[in-house]
């Protein structure tokens, strides 16, 4: 373990989702709850065995799936990567939650070079850097997101259209060919989505409780097997490769706003309204 403290950390619709009682079919949650998947911050103790990071270090990363504690001023990481280089971007952490789903799901739709790719909400926090990631892996990527973030999407590699109704000619009238696979951050479209690929084992959602009904994977890595079915495999391994990545001014993480661990009733409200251009921090 590694126990970072003095930066910040985040909120995950997840989270926002459980609070307002969306989740509590498939995924039950006892009140009070601790809150907080991920953090950044200065190393203050190094857990047994922990040979790659040391006292000092600035890294960011993530609690264990069922710890939920990184809104906290001191947090236990279970997976982390060390800030390259340091001090960049040290008020505002890395979206863990991000970059490990963008990289699960990516993995577990194989996407390639030369293919083409739909992400369904991807102005928000994780859609956002799951368009980067495909870019990066040489697909061609369509994006879904409001007018008003289309700009956005182009400056991230994407080619933007809008949700809704007609989804599936807009997509087809962008990629005759065809779209090879679908990440649906947003939730609420999958008969939609499963007919732009025209199978539905070519989507992945992370947002949409219904999948089990489209005969969609829903993504998640909540510890056990839940009513939203066994968890996968966390992919730890984009957090290094995502210092990386932004290092080269690859990938970039977008901060829709940062408020003070106080006001975090403030930062859910925000996620709560589906504009968040990005990710949530807390600055502690």
């Amino acid at each position: 373990m590694a126990v970072p403290t003095r930066r910040a950390s985040s909120v995950s619709p997840g989270e926002v989702h459980s609070r307002s009682g969306v989740m509590r079919e498939v995924l039950p949650t006892t009140f009070p709850a601790r809150t907080g998947y991920e953090a950044a911050g200065v190393v203050d103790e190094v857990g047994d065995g922990v040979p790659d990071v040391r006292v000092g270090d600035e890294v960011f990363g993530a609690t264990a799936p069922d710890g939920h504690s990184a809104n906290a001023d001191h947090v236990v990481l279970t997976a982390w990567a060390r800030k390259r280089p340091p001090g960049r971007g040290r008020r505002h952490p890395a979206r863990w939650g991000g970059i490990e789903t963008s990289f699960r799901v990516l993995d577990l739709l194989a996407v390639t070079a030369g293919q083409t790719v739909l992400v369904q909400g991807a102005a928000g926090g994780t859609g956002s850097i799951a368009v980067q990631l495909a870019v990066v892996r040489g697909a061609t990527v369509i994006g879904t997101a409001g007018e008003h973030n289309h700009d956005f999407l182009r400056s991230l590699g994407a080619t933007p259209t809008t949700y809704g109704p007609g989804l599936r000619d807009r997509v087809r009238a962008l990629a005759p060919s065809g779209v090879d696979a679908v990440f649906d951050c947003a939730g609420g479209a999958l008969p939609d989505l499963v007919a732009v690929t025209g199978d539905p084992a070519r989507v992945v959602t992370v947002a949409d409780i219904t999948a089990g009904a489209h005969g969609v994977h829903l993504s998640h890595v909540s510890p056990g097997t839940t009513a939203l079915g066994p968890p996968d495999r966390p992919a730890m391994y984009g957090l290094a490769i995502a210092v990386d990545l932004a290092g080269q001014g690859r990938l970039r993480i977008p901060v829709a706003g940062a408020f003070p661990l106080a006001e975090v009733a403030a930062a859910h409200t925000l996620s709560a309204s589906r504009h968040a251009r990005g990710k949530i921090a807390l600055l502690h």
